[in-house]
């Protein structure tokens, strides 16, 4: 009989021993203005309570552990809020495609040149292809001077990663954001949404347009 795969939550972090709970003797406690002093734990928990506080053993490793007097309630609290906002400024970078033919007009080139210039100031690399139609192989120069002419147009806030290069019949180049840039808080606009997210880290997938 076949056995079923658990599926087990991954581990909480330890939260640290406080009070009562630390287990030492003694402990290296640190206080504000007077550096590390090592005194027996008694002491140290009546010096809490005096301070209407906890004892905090912050580093448990040590011997002997190292403790503070702290409100644990409220340093807990800072410490989920300083989680929580890195959490929202992480951003996952992710690869954005933009397609296009030998034969673009300008205005339909200006309008993936701006999908390109805001995906990097966002922080997403930027995967750019042209594809060659029929006779339109002959020519691969003019597929070319296209890919430049984008590098060209994007070089304020992008540097080229992958150069453009043949594959079969297109022709791929990879944009990446320029170091220094600060990125711009994702608020995709009605032209954005025609572009793809292929592949990479955080993919997301989506239309295309050529």
């Amino acid at each position: 009989m076949a056995r079923k795969k658990s599926h087990k939550a991954p581990p909480r972090a330890k939260e640290p021993r406080t009070n009562r709970q630390i287990r030492a003797d003694k402990v290296r406690l640190v206080t504000e203005g007077k550096g590390i002093e090592v005194i027996d734990i008694r002491v140290a928990l009546e010096r809490a309570e005096q301070a209407g506080l906890d004892l905090v053993e912050v580093s448990p490793d040590q011997d002997p552990p190292v403790c503070k007097i702290i409100d644990y309630g409220k340093w807990k609290f800072e410490q989920q809020k300083k989680k929580k906002e890195q959490a929202k400024n992480q951003h996952i970078v992710s690869i954005k495609e933009i397609k296009m033919r030998p034969k673009i007009g300008d205005h339909d080139y200006d309008i993936k040149k701006r999908n390109a210039v805001s995906f990097l100031e966002k922080g997403d690399k930027v995967k750019v292809s042209l594809r060659f139609r029929g006779r339109e192989i002959t020519h691969p120069e003019l597929g070319m001077q296209l890919m430049n002419r984008l590098a060209q147009d994007a070089s304020e806030v992008s540097q080229v990663e992958a150069p453009a290069k043949m594959e079969g019949r297109q022709i791929v180049m990879v944009l990446a954001p320029k170091a220094g840039i600060k990125k711009k808080p994702a608020k995709p606009g009605p032209d954005e949404q025609k572009e793809v997210a292929s592949k990479g880290t955080g993919e997301k997938s989506g239309p295309s347009s050529e």
